[in-house]
Parts: C-alpha cells; sequence; structure tokens
C-alpha cells in the first residue's frame, strides 16, 4: 500500500502498513501484532478522509408552518442520509446553516449509533426575517453571536441581508467568543467591497460572493478581490460545483433526471428539485448567459486566488437541487482542478486545508500516527488523476472499517428504500403548500 500523507510538504510512504488500533493511527511501517485484522491494500493508496466545508443536511424537518404541507414532520434517517456521506470517503463535514436537529445528528454519530462524518456547526446570522437568526442591529448582532456560543454552535455564517454595521459587530464579538466567521459578503457592501474585508472575517463561502460585487467581470475586478482576500486572511470556498448544477437546470431538469446518484437523495429532495425547482421554472435566455458567465468568471477568480496565495478550500453547498451530499465533494474536486489546481493542491483543498482552518488538523487532515483513522483506500492514485477518489476500495470511519462490498449493499438498500417511499413524498401531488 502506498500512503500519500498529506503532510507539509506532502509525503508518499510506499509499500506501507498503516496499523490502527481503536479509532486512532498508532502506528506505520512497524510490526504486525498477531492478533491484528489484515486488510489487504497491496497497490493500493491511502489518503486521508474527505472533508466537505459547505453542506446543508437534512434533518428532521417540521412543517408545520405550511411548507410543503401543513402540520407534518418529515422524519429523516440519519444513518439513510450519512451513507452518502461515507460511500464516497467524507469523513468531515461543515453545516453551515444549522440548527438543533444537527446536534442531534451529531449525538447519533458520536455514540456510535450511526456511521457517519464529523460535523461542524456553524449557525447562520442574516438581517432579514428569513430562516436562521436574524439580527438588524450591532447590539442584536453581538447577542446573537453569544447566544450561539452558549448553544454550542462552534463557527459565525454572515449572511447577505445584513447591514454594514451588524455585521462588523457581529464579526467582531465572533473574534472575542472565539468563533471564526464565514459566510456571504452582505448585499450592503455592493460597490465598497473593500470595507467588508475586517479582521477575522475568515472565509469567503462562495465564488459568486465576489461575483455579485462587479457588473463587468473583468481581470481587474479579480485581481482586486484576490488582492483583498491575501491581504485580509480571508480563506475560499468556491462552490463550483453548485453554479454549474443550477446553469443545467436552468436549460433543463434532464441534468438532475439523469444524475447517477439521485436515487439515494430523499424522496422528498427528489421530487422538490423535479416539481418545484425554481432556476428552471425562471428560466429565459439572459438567465442562462448570466449562469455562463458566472461559471467562467468563478473559474477565473479560483486560479487568480491559488496565485495570490490565497488559501482555498473544497465545499458543495449541497442541498442546492442536484448537488447530492457526499457524491459531489468529487465533483467539486474535479472542477478545482480544471480551474488550475494541481491534484495535489485539491487534494490538500479537501483534507489537510479544512482541517487546519476549523481547527483541529491535531486530529484530523493527514495520515499521522496519533490521529483518527479517518483514511480511505483507493485503488489507483489520485496524484496523477483526481478522477481516481471516486474509486474507493473501502473508507475507514474513526478506526472502523467499511469495504466497498459493503458500501455497494448499503447503498442498494437505500435505492430500494427511496424507490419504495416515493409516492409518499411526491412534491407534485401535495395540495395544501
Amino acid at each position: 500500500m502506498n500512503i500519500v500523507t498529506m503532510t507539509t510538504p506532502n509525503k508518499i510512504i510506499k509499500n506501507a502498513t498503516v496499523l490502527i488500533k481503536g479509532n486512532k493511527i498508532s502506528g506505520i511501517n512497524e510490526a504486525i501484532p498477531t492478533e491484528a485484522t489484515i486488510i489487504d491494500g497491496n497497490g493500493k493508496w491511502l489518503i486521508p478522509g474527505l472533508i466537505d466545508m459547505h453542506v446543508h443536511n437534512l434533518a428532521d424537518i417540521d412543517f408545520s408552518s405550511g411548507y410543503p404541507t401543513k402540520a407534518s414532520t418529515i422524519f429523516i434517517d440519519t444513518q439513510d442520509f450519512m451513507l452518502q456521506y461515507i460511500a464516497n470517503g467524507v469523513t468531515t463535514a461543515f453545516e453551515l446553516s444549522a440548527r438543533p436537529a444537527h446536534f442531534g445528528q451529531r449525538n447519533e454519530i458520536a455514540k456510535g449509533k450511526v456511521i457517519g462524518p464529523r460535523i461542524a456547526l456553524a449557525a447562520l446570522i442574516d438581517g432579514t426575517d428569513g430562516s436562521g437568526n436574524n439580527a438588524h442591529s450591532p447590539s442584536e448582532g453581538r447577542q446573537t453571536v453569544r447566544i450561539a456560543k452558549a448553544q454550542g454552535y462552534e463557527f459565525i455564517k454572515v449572511y447577505s441581508g445584513l447591514n454594514i454595521e451588524t455585521y462588523k459587530a457581529i464579526i467582531d464579538e465572533a473574534d472575542r467568543q472565539g468563533m471564526k466567521v464565514v459566510g456571504h459578503i452582505p448585499n450592503a457592501f455592493k460597490g465598497k467591497i473593500e470595507e467588508a474585508f475586517i479582521p477575522h472575517f475568515d472565509m469567503v463561502a462562495h465564488a459568486e460572493e465576489y461575483a455579485k460585487q462587479t457588473d463587468y467581470f473583468t481581470a481587474e475586478d479579480v485581481q482586486r478581490f484576490a488582492k483583498l482576500a491575501k491581504e485580509n486572511g480571508t480563506w475560499l470556498t468556491p462552490t463550483l460545483i453548485t453554479m454549474h448544477r443550477i446553469a443545467d437546470q436552468s436549460h433543463s431538469l434532464d441534468s438532475i433526471r439523469q444524475l447517477p446518484y439521485l436515487k439515494y437523495v430523499h424522496p422528498l429532495m427528489q421530487s422538490k428539485w423535479l416539481t418545484s425547482n425554481s432556476y428552471n421554472k425562471g428560466s429565459s435566455p439572459e438567465r442562462k448567459e448570466y449562469f455562463e458567465k458566472l461559471i467562467h468568471f468563478n473559474r477565473v477568480l479560483v486560479k487568480a486566488f491559488k496565485e495570490a496565495g490565497v488559501p482555498i478550500v473544497a465545499g458543495t453547498d449541497s442541498g442546492t437541487s442536484g448537488v447530492v451530499w457526499g457524491f459531489s465533494l468529487h465533483d467539486e474536486m474535479e472542477l478545482l482542478a480544471e480551474a488550475g489546481l494541481t491534484n495535489e493542491e485539491v487534494l490538500a483543498a479537501a483534507t489537510s486545508l479544512p482541517a487546519m482552518w476549523l481547527g483541529i488538523e491535531d486530529k484530523i487532515g493527514t495520515v499521522e500516527v496519533g490521529k483518527y483513522a479517518d483514511l480511505i483506500l483507493l485503488d489507483a492514485n489520485p496524484l496523477e488523476n483526481i478522477q481516481n477518489t471516486r474509486k474507493i476500495s473501502g473508507v475507514f470511519v474513526n478506526g472502523q472499517w467499511i469495504a466497498k462490498e459493503k458500501i455497494n449493499l448499503m447503498l442498494n438498500d437505500l435505492e430500494k428504500r427511496n424507490r419504495a417511499n416515493k409516492e409518499n413524498y411526491d412534491w407534485a401531488k401535495r395540495k395544501d403548500y
């Protein structure tokens, strides 16, 4: 077995053995105990488990407000949902619109009731009266951050509707509370983006957040944005796959129907994406052209940010129509490679760098003794072709080995359950939303 350690500098250890005791890596190239269970990795490649830095997980949903149905709760089977991550070697996920139900999911995983990824939780704060927490003044912003900290959220996500002074107060209070900030560049900064880049605005959640700040998409814009981010120490999660999926849907919903992994998505979301799809219904030639401009701009932006030395991490915005949990991280990694990152840089964007930003680089992100055994065994070298991250022989999740054969059986069972339950979640037939 060959190990791609993802240490700095990245070290390749050929013809290696890895010892796992409990849930941690206990040795590399050490003597194998006689009582050890042997997993044959001959000719294979071991990499750290992948990290998706922008997800929106399904959890039990209370629809008593009337959307999509009055007085009903949709119960999400946590294991069925988390299987999508595990099947793809995604062993950590960053939830950017967390709510109490996500704590429940995380607890099920931590207690061993569910095999799933580690989950980091960010509380969303907006300035409008939509979903998430809302703050309309600096004092409200500070109080909302303090409440989020007390409730157990680890990070803060700022959103588009915040006014300037509230945004600044939220970031300052988050720093006081020891919470990093990720999110959107509020719309209030249009035409004065420089003012948004204040200390402790730690990461922008989409490449198109920069696109919103220009009407012209020029090379000068890209260089200006890269310089701002670099000087402020603000990282980037481009979520390239999201705009690709949105653009595809603006042309035809066949792009969703033909997704090979749609069958693993909860039937409620399958139905919603196909029958209540705003990207498709609101489509026009002008809108299609705009989406294509965004795709090009985002790609150019990623390349410029790389050249400027701005750290880039892989995230998908999964939960957006057509962006499927787990599977889409591989799509994102391939798009990052197309945008100009080397295969090694792409792997770093999905392993060691996210661990560093999340502050858990001492626990995950590289293959080293003492770290948690969140690992993927691949059939081919991902440094030669990033698509090889899809060629999964098996996954270690917190030390537990799940072979590809078992993953396939679990996926087949999930597909059958989804197919059997499809009628119960037909969005188009609901009359009370």
